[in-house]
């Protein structure tokens, strides 16, 4: 999401100082490989210099990095940094390690207080909740479902949630992994134990909550909705609407109604852009894999009912698709799918073109010749009138005969006059005399 990244920076102005959390992945073996890859990827595409906070024990020094990973070193780096980030990992990894840290208390204070950024995503943002979902232990180690005391930070803001990211995952494709992996059985279950003022707050894979304390402004950002579910009921809330954060508590504690409309902006640029983009032929795509199916759904159709200008008017909107993509992806994800696609898109395209382009030539002339043939056998046994339906059926598609001296020339032409090919075909002497 580099768009967004940049455009959070953007706020800070020059020379800020930028931390990355490393906590969710700090026991991961292949940490500091992550990190430095992090550092790079803020460096180079979205222009921010980063230090890394390293995931240090509340006992002293880091082992990897002696004298720099001081707990109370890693607190104040945190306390006084103009942007936060952290993300990918274990969210109950992380919750662990803050609670002892005490890095829990700092990131809800700069929530409540309003300092710098902070940027919560993935498995961080599973945290930031007052309950938190044990993604890995219900996922992957079969766990029984069960909340984790989270960070608490939006509770600072009236808004009592659990966040959930990667809402609308589908990577399990044959079963149900929506909501961060839970599942529709798991989240109805979990969802009951949340008191009665609380709600899940679902949050779209390639989709962002931005919270402006100082305008006191939310707006959904990216490609998919915003979800606020209480009870299994779920109000949608898109990429590109703004409201004020006083309408979201009342979705969140059930005191607005979930049939007031809610207000919209005109379309935020960047990954917005791409938004439109995206669904602007393919109905409401959120991933590239989505809009690159439904163009291919809507090129097939085009193609059966030999639409030319909606096959290329296909090709283009899915180019524009796939130009947006990646230009808010760091690395490519299914882009060069998306362009293997769109390059047989193309070909068909072109292979179609190719036969039009034969016309009349070599499609057509090919029906002709033997009516042609059949024409002057017609006349020469004296059968004018039989002739002359030859010419006027040959005329109403188009085609226009004129006997000379030397034969028989064919010219077909669009309905507008315009001459798209012609061709003289010679006539034999008649077996007869007229």
């Amino acid at each position: 999401m580099v768009t967004l990244h940049r455009e959070l920076v953007a706020h800070l102005g020059g020379d800020a100082d930028a931390v990355i959390l490393e906590t969710p992945y700090g026991f991961q073996v292949n940490r500091d490989d992550i990190s430095t890859r992090a550092r790079e990827y803020f460096r180079r595409s979205v222009g921010l210099p980063t230090v890394v906070a390293p995931d240090t024990h509340a006992d002293g020094p880091s082992a990897r990095a002696p004298g720099t990973g001081d707990a109370d070193k890693v607190r104040d780096l945190v306390r006084r940094a103009d942007w936060v980030f952290s993300g990918p990992g274990s969210p109950s990894y992380a919750l662990g390690r803050w609670h002892a840290l005490r890095l829990g208390e700092i990131l809800r204070e700069r929530v409540a207080r309003g300092y710098g950024v902070t940027v919560m995503a993935s498995a961080a943002a599973c945290t930031v909740g007052f309950a938190a979902l044990p993604v890995y232990e219900v996922y992957k180690a079969g766990h029984p479902p069960a909340w984790l005391t989270g960070l608490d930070m939006l509770g600072a803001l009236g808004l009592p949630v659990a966040v959930i990211p990667h809402y609308d995952n589908t990577e399990g494709g044959t079963h149900d992994t929506r909501f961060c992996y839970l599942g529709e059985p798991r989240l109805h279950g979990l969802e009951q134990e949340l008191p009665d003022e609380s709600a899940v707050l679902g949050i779209d894979e390639h989709t962002a909550l931005i919270i402006d304390l100082d305008a006191s402004l939310v707006r959904v950002w990216g490609r998919g909705v915003m979800t606020v579910r209480r009870r299994g009921s779920s109000v949608l809330v898109p990429a590109g609407t703004t409201l004020p954060l006083e309408q979201l508590r009342g979705l969140v504690t059930g005191t607005e109604s979930a049939a007031v409309p809610l207000p919209r902006r005109p379309a935020d640029r960047g990954a917005d852009a791409a938004t439109r983009a995206t669904t602007a032929g393919t109905g409401s795509a959120a991933t590239l894999q989505e809009a690159v199916a439904a163009a291919e759904l809507r090129f097939d159709s085009a193609q059966e009912a030999r639409d030319a200008a909606s096959m290329a008017e296909t090709v283009v909107e899915l180019e524009s698709v796939i130009a947006a993509w990646s230009a808010d992806m760091e690395e490519d994800q299914g882009g060069e799918g998306a362009r293997t696609v769109l390059h047989g898109m193309i070909r068909r395209l072109a292979q179609a073109a190719g036969r039009g382009l034969s016309e009349p030539e070599h499609t057509l002339g090919r029906i002709l010749v033997p009516l042609l043939g059949l024409r002057r056998r017609l006349r020469a046994d004296g059968a004018y009138d039989l002739a002359d339906e030859v010419r006027e059926a040959v005329a109403a598609g188009g085609v226009r005969l004129r006997d000379t001296a030397e034969g028989s020339e064919w010219r077909w032409e669009e309905t507008d006059g315009q001459e798209i090919g012609s061709r003289s075909e010679p006539l034999r002497p008649p077996a007869k005399p007229f």
